[in-house]
């Protein structure tokens, strides 16, 4: 069974996988706090579309870390 995680900030549970690559991605590889998107978009200020967009862009690059 796949390990769950939290949000660090809002305590969201359990974060989908694009929200923890998208952590991984955006913050580091060995990141051991996660944010889900809401949170991920207010600690980076930007709006939770760019970071969806960023997903998808990752996701055509063929990055493993999303589904």
């Amino acid at each position: 069974m796949a390990k769950k995680f939290e949000c660090v900030s809002c305590g969201k549970n359990p974060l989908s996988k694009n929200e923890i690559g998208i952590t991984k991605k955006l913050l580091g590889l060995d990141s051991k706090n996660f944010f889900c998107l809401d949170c991920l978009a207010n600690f980076l200020e930007v709006e939770p579309q760019d970071i969806l967009d960023k997903i998808e862009e990752f996701k055509n690059e063929g990055c493993k870390l999303f589904e």
